[in-house]
């Protein structure tokens, strides 16, 4: 029984986590947004409620300045107002924002944003059971190990789903009659919109992958679909 108990306090721990994580998440968007109304952008989300035979697509402005899109455990949609504000200023067009929404309703319709929230708690219950485990058997880094390979994991994890909302967000910008090419061209600004150029890790430390990896993936499938 003593053998079992690391374990059973790993998950009692994850799902203390995963219901204060949720809590917290929905505490926090809801305090700090209010729906997007915006003519144009309500134009081209009602093109892309028509394909995915919705009355409408629901898109929430969150009061924070980072450039990013984000998707709620309760499939609640989110653009950030610092990327509203590159709208704004022109430096981000209707369509490019649309593709944003596109990949965040992806990460909803796949599953991805509960079970991110899900995966969150198993990964911090995973590496304190691995810290217990290792720590026994090699002390001293056993701890730093069992940090490493759950970071690993769910970096790798991460990736998969960013790759499968750029698919469906491309199938349903295609759908809607925008095309792929928003997509791509956004990619292309990415870098310069969020200041996140210069020296960055591997990509396989990324939660995200590499921008052109993403790019040169879409370019395919466009390639694949046009043909």
């Amino acid at each position: 029984m003593l053998r079992l108990l690391p374990i059973l306090l790993a998950i009692l721990y994850a799902l203390a986590m995963y219901r204060f994580s949720a809590w917290r998440t929905a505490r926090e968007l809801d305090a700090k947004s209010t729906p997007l109304v915006d003519p144009k952008l309500n134009e081209i989300s009602n093109r892309m409620a028509k394909a995915l035979d919705l009355p409408r697509v629901k898109v929430h402005l969150y009061e924070i300045e980072p450039v990013n899109g984000l998707a709620a455990p309760d499939g609640r949609i989110f653009i950030t107002r610092g990327f509203y504000n590159k709208f704004r200023q022109g430096a981000v067009t209707a369509e490019e924002l649309a593709s944003v929404i596109a990949h965040e309703l992806g990460h909803v319709a796949l599953g991805h944003s509960r079970r991110r929230m899900i995966d969150f708690s198993g990964q911090n219950a995973l590496r304190t059971a691995l810290a217990m485990v290792l720590g026994r058997l090699i002390p001293g880094i056993g701890v730093w190990i069992a940090s490493g390979l759950t970071s690993l994991l769910a970096a790798r994890l991460s990736r998969n789903d960013e790759y499968e909302a750029d698919a469906y967000a491309a199938a349903l910008l295609t759908k809607a009659g925008i095309g792929i090419g928003p997509q791509i061209s956004l990619f292309e600004k990415l870098d310069a919109l969020s200041q996140s150029g210069g020296n960055r890790p591997p990509a396989w430390l990324l939660s995200h992958p590499k921008t052109e990896e993403r790019i040169d993936k879409l370019r395919q499938m466009q390639l694949r679909w046009d043909g």
